[in-house]
């Protein structure tokens, strides 16, 4: 009995064992370094290759872009496209290759052997050159400019000036210009900066290929001065025409611009003064503008001109009269706009002459002067009356026009300056 148990036992042992073994083995994984030694076996099978397959085809022709810098050739750019010398010989003769600017990227498609295929470049702001190889000649022809155009937003803290702070923030002259336009009637861009005042402005850029071409139109903008914030948004009429409005619609356009220039300083303020050439203490009945010869003089209104001539001391002479008591007179002009003459009328803007010296005077600038009732006023003394609103029948579609542009100032005027700070 003693013996059967024991065995019993024995057998109960082993059977315990083989099991355990079973379900050891059941459950081992493979080690990772044996599961990675299997995924990367490779197989080697011999390729057979062929240089010539290889091998790129020369093409038939190149595609090249130079600038056309300032004081460069028409030869020297030919040279740098590629274009072989007979042909760059016949091609400074084309006629249409005077409508090259400096600073315009020309766009060449020049064959193996240096004959040139095709040719453009931007001959206006909306005008493209194309000059194409028609036998032995070249067929010049203009197309609209295949543009396309970007809305960007930027802002800006003045430190010094309004140009300095617009070329900090990568602003476009242009842009800038329009800015002072936009607000002139509310900002005296030369007296009434001052160090810490601030813009913000949504405008369009327009790109051709991929390269910045040149700046559009102001879609809206911010000005900070002295801690009042101006806005104005950019409006088309439905009856025609276009103007900047301020959020609630009213317009931003004054009845008479204060400057008639777009951006220069003031040489002589109104008031007293010591006349430059008698030496003595007289009224100064206008404003003097320093600015280079030739700079474009704007009415400050609308109006119809009155009196365009020489007239003594004032030299070459603009004067227009404005709805009711209202003049103006521009002087010492270089030359007249075309189209000046007496009756014509004139819109707010338009150029009616060119900064000179005529007359009384000891260098180019221009005598401005503001008149009501035939007497001299000082017109950044004067509130100026304000144009038309936005028709009330277009009040919903301009206050649905105006919200995402109001909303992309606030954005970027609250988060970008203080960045700049």
């Amino acid at each position: 009995m003693v013996e059967l148990a024991t065995l019993k036992r024995i057998a109960l042992l082993a059977a315990l064992a083989f099991s355990g073994a079973v379900v050891a083995f059941a459950t081992m994984a493979p080690s990772p370094e044996a599961e990675a030694t299997l995924l990367q076996q490779s197989v080697i099978e011999p390729v057979a290759l062929r240089v010539e397959d290889a091998v790129l085809p020369t093409p038939a022709t190149y595609l090249r872009e130079e600038r056309y810098l300032r004081g460069d050739t028409l030869h020297g750019l030919l040279e740098r496209l590629g274009v072989a010398e007979p042909e760059a010989r016949r091609l400074v003769r084309v006629p249409s290759m005077r409508f090259l600017r400096s600073g315009e990227t020309v766009s060449a498609e020049v064959g193996a052997n240096g004959a040139l295929v095709r040719l453009s470049f931007l001959s206006a702001r909306e005008l493209q050159m194309v000059l194409e190889r028609d036998g032995e000649a070249f067929h010049a022809r203009q197309i609209a400019a295949p543009l396309s155009t970007a809305t960007l937003t930027r802002a800006g803290i003045i430190h010094s000036s309004l140009f300095a702070a617009s070329d900090s923030a990568g602003i476009p002259d242009s842009v800038a210009l329009q800015l002072a336009d936009i607000f002139a009637g509310d900002v005296d861009f030369h007296r009434d900066l001052r160090r810490g005042d601030s813009f913000t402005v949504v405008y369009e850029q327009h790109y051709l290929a991929g390269r910045t071409v040149h700046a559009g139109r102001v879609l809206a903008a911010e000005f900070v001065s002295q801690g009042r914030k101006l806005r104005a948004v950019h409006y088309a009429l439905e009856g025609g025409g276009s103007g900047y409005y301020a959020p609630d619609g009213s317009n931003l356009r004054k009845a008479f611009l204060r400057s008639p220039l777009e951006y220069t300083r003031i040489s002589s303020g109104f008031g007293m003064r010591r006349h430059p050439f008698v030496r003595s203490w007289r009224a100064h009945a206008g404003i003097d503008y320093a600015a280079p010869a030739g700079t474009r003089v704007r009415a400050a209104g609308d109006g119809w001109i009155e009196f365009a001539g020489r007239k003594g001391g004032y030299g070459n002479v603009v004067m227009l009269r404005h709805r009711g008591q209202y003049s103006t007179l521009y002087a010492h002009l270089s030359r007249f706009a075309p189209g000046v003459r007496r009756g014509a009328r004139v819109a707010q803007g338009d150029i009616v002459g060119h900064v000179g010296s005529t007359g009384w005077a000891t260098g180019p600038h221009l005598h401005y002067e503001f008149r009501i009732a035939q007497q001299a006023r000082n017109p950044y003394a004067i509130a100026m009356p304000a144009g038309e609103p936005v028709p009330a029948v277009e009040r919903t579609a301009f206050l649905r026009h105006a919200e995402p542009l109001v909303a992309r100032l606030e954005h970027l005027s609250g988060q970008a300056l203080a960045l700049l700070e």
